[in-house]
């Protein structure tokens, strides 16, 4: 079949790659792509912010699937209209999608549903919103109810930082006028990802990726600097828990609601002494998750996605090797502020032909030839090998043949998970 897949970030270039060695994809489309994308499939430049352009394209181009990389056109209801059109979708509805498009829904959700999540405060009001805090005090947790790209949440350790978070969310940094304060949380976090058909689950690897910029986690939080995956941290214990008493409940609520979802369900968990419990759900892949993620999935992805799409999720599986899959993301300078742009990056052949790396392209570009940074998160050096110790090495060494002086990284991605490995 032909595939149509949406989005132009690291995510969807790993997604890509997962997607053209299916035996069932005859050709994918990208829109819009990137370059690196561009080298294994046909980017095609169609505004996806346009619902009727796509339906056209999916009836001109024979589509058979459309997997939806991003949060934004999931929450801008995409796969309805597709849906309404006839065209299959990987990717919940509009409704569903407000569990990433809206904290305050997911937070009633888990109020209603007895779902464990932090104490929380829903507000519209700014003076509502600091009498809150106040009254809380710090450590405390802020965030903006809509979507953010991934850095409308500050974790604010004092009350200045937590007013001028409340401040910043009222005057509009991102987008809205709406927050949610939560009890602060101690524990380490994990990513948890499940596939659903709206009433199935199914469970997929585990990873735990690095928000803050910074080495040894410090600095502001980010879109994420990288990833690996299995987490050590989530035993097969804590995963059914997280399953039994997160995961199922919430696609639960979302049958009653007569929404159901479908797609994959990425529920962001803290690991306290109380257990497990949520911090915020995605409703797509991560990113970078998804990229260390289709590292080690031994099964075909297509499969998996028209399994979701045809309500038959009971009748497939996932296999996962058992190498451990890192990734580590190269930024330009500034990021997450105002970065540098249009800087050249050169050496990605030789480092991308290393054993066990995978280059997944975020936010770059192609001139007369050139690779130029034109985003925040640039590449994803992605690396598999038998232990953290090897897969972390690979991505490093290859890091370290890309020429790009205006880049940087973290260097101590999956510390925790190689402190774990040396314990052993």
């Amino acid at each position: 079949m032909n595939i149509l897949l949406i989005g132009s970030g690291g995510r969807e270039h790993a997604l890509a790659w997962a997607i053209v060695a299916s035996p069932l994809c005859d050709k994918l489309f990208v829109a819009p792509g990137n370059p690196g994308i561009g080298q294994i499939a046909r980017n095609v430049a169609l505004k996806v912010t346009d619902h009727a352009a796509v339906i056209a394209f999916c009836r001109s181009e024979n589509i058979g699937l459309v997997v939806v990389g991003p949060e934004a056109p999931l929450v801008a209801g995409l796969a309805d209209d597709l849906a309404a059109a006839g065209i299959k979708c990987f990717g919940p509805k509009k409704f569903p999608a407000q569990l990433e498009g809206s904290k305050g829904f997911t937070k009633d959700i888990c109020a209603r549903y007895g779902i464990p999540t932090a104490a929380y405060g829903r507000f519209t009001d700014k003076a509502a919103a600091l009498a809150y805090l106040d009254a809380r005090g710090a450590p405390i947790v802020i965030k903006a109810d809509g979507l953010a790209a991934g850095k409308g949440v500050t974790v604010a350790m004092d009350m200045a930082t937590a007013r001028d978070a409340v401040e910043g969310i009222f005057s509009g940094k991102f987008g809205g006028a709406e927050c949610v304060i939560e009890d602060f949380l101690e524990g380490e976090e994990a990513s948890f990802f499940v596939l659903t058909d709206g009433s199935n689950a199914l469970p997929l690897a585990t990873a735990q990726d690095h928000k803050r910029v910074g080495d040894g986690d410090t600095g502001p939080n980010t879109g994420g600097m990288g990833a690996y995956s299995p987490a050590p941290c989530m035993t097969p214990e804590l995963c059914a828990e997280a399953l039994d008493k997160i995961v199922k409940p919430t696609i639960r609520a979302l049958q009653d609601m007569g929404h159901p979802y479908v797609g994959v369900l990425y529920a962001g968990l803290i690991l306290t002494k109380d257990g497990p419990k949520l911090i915020e759900y995605n409703c797509r892949f991560g990113d970078p998750e998804a990229q260390v993620l289709v590292m080690r999935l031994k099964d075909d992805l297509v499969t998996l996605l028209l399994a979701c799409c045809d309500g038959t999720l009971v009748k497939v599986s996932a296999r996962w090797f058992d190498d451990v899959a890192l990734s580590v993301v190269m930024c330009a300078s500034g990021y997450p502020g105002e970065v540098v742009k249009d800087t050249e990056i050169r050496g990605l052949e030789g480092a991308s032909a290393m054993e066990g790396v995978e280059i997944f392209h975020a936010g770059t570009a192609e001139r007369g030839g050139r690779i130029l940074a034109s985003g925040g998160r640039v590449l994803n050096v992605t690396a598999r090998g038998a232990t953290v110790r090897e897969a972390r090495d690979r991505a490093y060494a290859a890091v370290d043949r890309i020429d790009w002086p205006e880049g940087f990284c973290r260097r101590d991605i999956a510390w925790r998970a190689l402190a774990r490995e040396e314990d052993r």
